[in-house]
Parts: structure tokens; C-alpha cells; sequence
């Protein structure tokens, strides 16, 4: 299975493919990607009205790879 990836995975990829030489702390990396989880996830509970059809969890780690991947 091809996992998609997240903006901010897509973005630090590129980020590191254009810059040489860059010194980024990966707590921040960390934080970016949960904030964009926690983001995808309101959106998510905000668009079903009668009830998950199946968790958000489950449906990011199925996409995403979850843990980070």
C-alpha cells in the first residue's frame, strides 16, 4: 500500500532536499506533525454529524502510516 503524505511531511522532505546545510530541532518536527494531526482530526469529527463511520486514528494511520512513517 502507498501511504500519502501529510503537508508537513512534504515540506520538511523538501526542505531538507533544497538546503544544504540546516540544524532543525526534531521536538519541533515532532510538534508540526501533531498539530497538523490534531487539525485533521477536528475537521474530521466537525464534518460527521451522526457519528465517526470509523475513528480518526484508524483512518490517519491507514493514510498517513501514522507513528510519523
Amino acid at each position: 500500500m502507498i501511504m500519502n503524505k501529510t503537508a508537513v511531511e512534504w515540506f520538511i522532505q523538501e526542505l531538507f532536499t533544497k538546503i544544504d546545510y540546516i540544524q532543525v530541532d526534531p521536538k519541533l518536527i515532532e510538534q508540526a506533525q501533531q498539530m497538523h494531526m490534531e487539525q485533521l482530526a477536528d475537521a474530521w469529527y466537525a464534518g460527521d454529524e451522526d457519528g465517526p463511520i470509523h475513528h480518526f486514528e484508524q483512518y490517519y494511520n491507514e493514510t498517513y502510516g501514522g507513528n510519523n512513517e
